[in-house]
């Protein structure tokens, strides 16, 4: 997966994130599980991005 695509990715994730907050704040969260499971789309996204950087010898 390119990095533009991880970009991509962790946009949708944290746009998700915030909408799923809003829901749950608001009372009209349906499905809890979804937050998790956004929140750990974000970390692997970010597991990835730090393991290329590290790869690269930015550190």
């Amino acid at each position: 997966m390119s990095d533009d695509e991880l970009d991509r990715r962790m946009s949708e994730a944290r746009r998700e994130l915030f909408n799923l907050r809003f829901q749950s704040a608001t009372g009209a969260l349906e499905n809890s599980a979804r937050v998790q499971l956004a929140k750990r789309e974000i970390a692997r996204i970010l597991t990835i991005r730090n393991e290329r950087e590290h790869s690269l010898g930015r550190h």
